[in-house]
């Protein structure tokens, strides 16, 4: 369900230009997703295309009812300020404990890379922004599912913000326990696509990446990253390396 959603004029043209932008990059040259070249992975390519040729851009995941909210389990990086945490990053980690002792009114989010306008912006900046809130199923790539309820602003309004170039391909992220992934701009500009700071009703857990997290519903759930402290947004798509998942194996795109 959609709560206040309202945009302003100049707001909405931006939106509906990125979207606009993003259709057209089905229709040119196709940079592959950065999974090509590992044997394990050589499907990727494939299903990534086929996806984004066969299923509309706007088609949406689920969405279901209050009732159906279950457990969730937190897994994963659950405190990326624990020194004792295995994925606990020496510079980031001690970082990100001040903001949470702080109950993260200094966190900031800085979007940078291919804009018109580089913004930085508080948590209660993107709780003045549209807001969404939506019943959705996790899928887990371990095997589990769980049904959960997110409150946040659209990434594409946070994008906005930025101004996006006419050449922006992929919106990276980077977190706090030091994980970077990227989406393409077709999932970023997805309504559903969230900037996750609520969940069930309430801020959003330290085990599930507060303050916020991301959520991409149609992809699987580890590419929902958790403790987001930048986007990079860039024309081509940046090799996170060792920060990364794709160097281990993982799936960039897991679209369902």
């Amino acid at each position: 369900m959609m709560d206040d959603a309202r945009l302003t004029p100049g707001r909405r043209a931006v939106l509906s230009g990125l979207a606009g932008s993003a259709g057209l990059a089905l229709t040119g040259c196709q940079e592959n997703p950065p999974t090509y070249g590992n044997l394990l992975r050589i499907g990727d390519n494939l299903t990534y295309q086929a996806q984004r040729l066969l299923l509309p851009a706007r088609s949406l995941a689920r969405e279901y009812d209050r009732s159906d909210i279950s457990n969730m389990p937190a897994v994963g990086t659950t405190d990326p300020g624990d020194p004792k945490s295995e994925t606990f990053d020496p510079q980031l980690g001690p970082l990100y404990d001040r903001l949470r002792r702080g109950g993260f009114a200094d966190w900031r989010l800085l979007i940078e890379g291919s804009v018109a306008r580089p913004v930085s912006l508080g948590l209660e900046d993107l709780k003045r922004l549209a807001r969404r809130t939506q019943i959705t199923r996790h899928t887990c790539e371990e095997g589990w599912t769980a049904i959960a309820e997110w409150t946040g602003a659209p990434l594409m309004a946070a994008l906005a913000l930025a101004r996006p170039n006419a050449g922006a391909r992929f919106v990276n992220f980077m977190a706090y326990d030091g994980q970077i992934d990227s989406i393409d701009m077709i999932d970023a500009l997805h309504p559903q696509t969230l900037l996750a700071y609520g969940m069930n009703g309430r801020d959003l857990p330290l085990g599930h990446g507060a303050p916020v997290r991301l959520r991409v519903e149609r992809q699987i759930g580890y590419k929902s990253l958790k403790f987001i402290r930048k986007i990079f947004v860039s024309d081509h798509f940046v090799d996170p390396g060792k920060a990364g998942l794709i160097q281990s194996g993982w799936a960039w795109y897991n679209g369902i």
